[in-house]
């Protein structure tokens, strides 16, 4: 290795007379095995037998009998000392040096790629892993908004929540140990081909973050009845400790071979019931009754809508934030870009499979086509099947933008 490092830095001999006699004249004194200013060994001298360096040529004088070395006077080297491999090289220290400037520059790139945070923001949960707080029975995590996160407004959209609660559900199951092979499956809902799929969700939006900004995840559960989990979120901005977004959702199980709804089977519950929470829903459930939209009643449709292969889960289902920006799909260019979505409540009556079209239904309450805003704007949501199928019912409420983009 020190011979390949050598050769890496130091530049080797030409193998021409003529440098080899130029080299010679470089030399400190006439021994044919010393090394001359550049480091390149000199031909051998086959009539010199044997050169000393000595900054005197008297004899040494003796003092008590013993001879005694003159200051300043400089080892002699004999050519009868064999060659070994150390002899052959430059100098140790040029070589030292070198060594130490590669490893100091080496470690000057470390320090730039340095993962330690600079902004006091960022110092929690630095990697965004999450962690378990409160006994156990929270989990936490962080998110930076990315720039391709963000929508027209410059701001996080929907969507982009929506993925950091699922994101934040799923770490926590898998934290906690309770992930199997399956997608969130305990070990138990594995072997009885069991998952879990959404089957209502109410979401309060307070505030969009925007790029750059850290939001904080909090979720946890607790039973929902006697088949069923619920699932509570809240996201707030790190720096400013402001909410984002409350949500709550209710989970049940689903056969993943027959797509059929199924009981929560005792040895599941005995697997998930340590980590429930009696606490009350962060947000409370929408009570009124979803409205059903028909072509007749839809101010607005968006037809052809198509799952890609990319929609789909390792459970072959499509993600419940997908039918989310569908369901919204239909709504008027007006509306977003006079309002912001405040409220969402969602109800998952059946899924669609990768070969399903579907269409988008969207019944505005109040006028917004001439784009003057309003205190308040009400719609019904609704995605179907072509051939009619119902899967996701939704109401939303969007609020006036605080200030327009400019």
């Amino acid at each position: 290795m020190a011979a390949m490092a050598a050769s890496g830095i130091f530049p080797a001999s030409s193998c021409s007379p003529n440098s080899s006699i130029k080299a010679s004249k470089t030399t400190f004194g006439d021994n044919p095995n010393s090394l001359n200013v550049q480091g390149i060994s000199a031909k051998p001298n086959s009539s010199s037998k044997s050169v000393d360096f000595k900054t005197h040529a008297q004899a040494l004088p003796k003092i008590n009998g013993t001879k005694t070395k003159i200051e300043g006077e400089a080892p002699s080297v004999s050519s009868n000392a064999p060659k070994t491999f150390y002899n052959q090289l430059p100098d140790w220290s040029m070589l030292l040096a070198a060594i130490t400037t590669i490893f100091l520059a080496a470690e000057k790139q470390w320090t730039l790629l340095d993962w330690k945070p600079r902004r006091p923001d960022m110092i929690t949960d630095a990697f965004g892993l999450g962690r378990i707080v409160q006994d156990g029975f929270v989990f936490k995590q962080n998110f930076p908004i990315r720039s391709y996160e963000i929508g027209a407004d410059k701001t996080a959209s929907i969507e982009t929540l929506m993925n950091h609660l699922q994101e934040t559900s799923l770490n926590h199951v898998k934290r906690v140990g309770l992930m199997d092979d399956g997608f969130g499956a305990t070990a138990e809902m594995s072997k009885k081909n069991l998952i879990w799929v959404v089957n209502k969700m109410r979401v309060l939006v307070e505030h969009y973050p925007s790029w750059g900004d850290v939001v904080e995840v909090d979720t946890w559960v607790r039973a929902s009845g006697k088949n069923g989990m619920r699932r509570d979120w809240r996201i707030h901005d790190v720096k400013t400790s402001k909410t984002v977004m409350k949500a709550t959702s209710v989970w049940v199980m689903m056969n993943k071979h027959t797509r059929k709804l199924a009981k929560m089977p005792e040895e599941v519950r005995a697997e998930i019931g340590p980590y429930f929470i009696e606490h009350k829903a962060i947000v409370d459930e929408d009570s009124r009754k979803l409205t059903k939209l028909d072509d007749n009643t839809a101010d607005y449709v968006k037809t052809g809508l198509a799952p890609r292969w990319n929609d789909l889960d390792v459970n072959q289902h499509v993600n419940n934030v997908k039918y989310i920006g569908w369901l919204l799909e239909s709504t008027p260019v007006s509306l977003l870009e006079s309002h912001e979505l405040a409220s969402m409540s969602l109800e998952y009556r059946r899924e669609c499979g990768r070969d399903d079209v579907l269409n988008s239904l969207t019944s505005v309450s109040t006028n917004c086509k001439n784009g003057t805003p309003e205190t308040k704007v009400e719609c019904d949501h609704l995605l179907r099947l072509q051939c009619g199928a119902e899967i996701v019912r939704g109401h939303t409420e969007w609020r006036p933008k605080s200030s327009k983009i400019t």
